[in-house]
């Protein structure tokens, strides 16, 4: 830790020798959320409830740093001083921007507002999302390319062949009132399982998807949806725990695929500059080839944004997440209510 601070302080220091602009900030962030499960099926549960009173990991500090007008980079570290975001950018003449660097990746949208769960935004339950990952992408206006570190968390094979990185590609269009969003990504591997008796699989995997949103005055709507093939591979976020990636077949000589979706839709009234309230709706789901099991969640919540002072606001919600009973393991619907408090300086 002490290892961590000194390298902070010296990219203080260092920072007017460099001539660069550093522009600090940090985000404080506190959930105080009554969690009650329901264990609505057979087992040796009984009903529960928690009480979660704690700081959210995804509070922050970071910089945004622009060298001249060409060179500009950024950093952003969680509460325990993990990296969420370093890279640096390269701005050409005609415009275009080149990305070095670990950051959001072209699929990240943020259509929800649901603090849950850490901000839960419903990615995983309806909004694709798979973090902040390293990759080198091309931005010209709305348009983003990107060829990102690939996926191959969790594989357990003899050997494992990544030829190509993960591609994937963005767009976004908007005016004052309206926007829209679509993004398409693809990945592959070869596993290789000939050791084990097998053949050699190739597991492909890809998302695509969008959204569009529009604001009428103090009224917003948005929708968004995904589909996509061996999602768990790809590298999707998975909070509810879905069984949403490819499998062998019986006789380790085939794949068999996972077919997943998602969608949701967010509905919001600005009442006044120190309110806003929002309500939201998600589903996701998945099923693997010849299985007739679909494992499915969906979430609904309501919350309203409450200012306090500029940089300081509350958001108390409340809302509801069910399991399909196909889920396996099963999983306890949940009912919860609380607050999620936010500090930005």
């Amino acid at each position: 830790m002490k290892k961590l601070f000194i390298i902070f302080a010296v990219l203080c220091l260092a920072a007017p020798a460099m001539a660069a602009d550093w522009n600090f900030y940090g985000s404080a962030r506190f959930a105080t959320f009554w969690q009650d499960y329901d264990y609505d099926f057979t087992g040796p549960y009984n009903d529960d409830a928690d009480l979660q009173w704690a700081q959210q990991g995804n509070s922050r500090i970071g910089a945004n740093v622009k060298f001249n007008d060409q060179i500009g980079g950024g950093f952003e570290m969680s509460d325990s001083f993990g990296k969420r975001k370093l890279f640096g950018t390269y701005t050409f003449g005609g415009g275009s921007q080149l990305l070095i660097g670990q950051t959001y990746t072209p699929s990240a949208l943020f259509y929800s507002n649901s603090v849950f769960d850490g901000d839960g935004d419903l990615l995983g339950v309806g909004e694709f999302y798979e973090g902040r990952l390293p990759m080198l992408q091309w931005k010209m206006g709305g348009l983003k390319v990107a060829l990102i570190s690939p996926n191959v968390d969790g594989v357990d094979v003899p050997a494992l062949d990544v030829e190509l990185p993960k591609i994937e590609v963005g767009f976004n269009f908007k005016t004052d009132m309206f926007y829209f969003d679509v993004f398409g990504g693809y990945q592959t591997y070869t596993a290789e399982l000939s050791p084990a008796g097998g053949s050699d699989l190739d597991v492909d995997s890809y998302v695509l998807g969008g959204g569009v949103g529009a604001n009428f005055g103090p009224i917003f709507a948005k929708v968004g949806a995904h589909i996509g093939q061996n999602l768990g591979d790809y590298g999707a976020y998975n909070p509810i725990g879905l069984n949403n990636a490819a499998a062998p077949n019986a006789t380790f000589t085939d794949v068999l695929d996972n077919d997943g979706m998602g969608y949701l839709a967010v509905v919001g009234f600005n009442a006044s500059e120190m309110f806003v309230i929002e309500a939201g709706y998600g589903y996701e789901e998945a099923e693997l080839d010849t299985s007739n099991n679909t494992e499915s969640a969906t979430q609904y919540y309501l919350n309203c944004t409450i200012n306090i002072a500029p940089g300081f606001f509350i958001v108390p919600e409340v809302g509801y997440i069910e399991y399909s009973e196909d889920v396996a393991p099963e999983e306890p619907n949940l009912t919860y209510f609380g607050a999620k408090w936010q500090i930005n300086f």
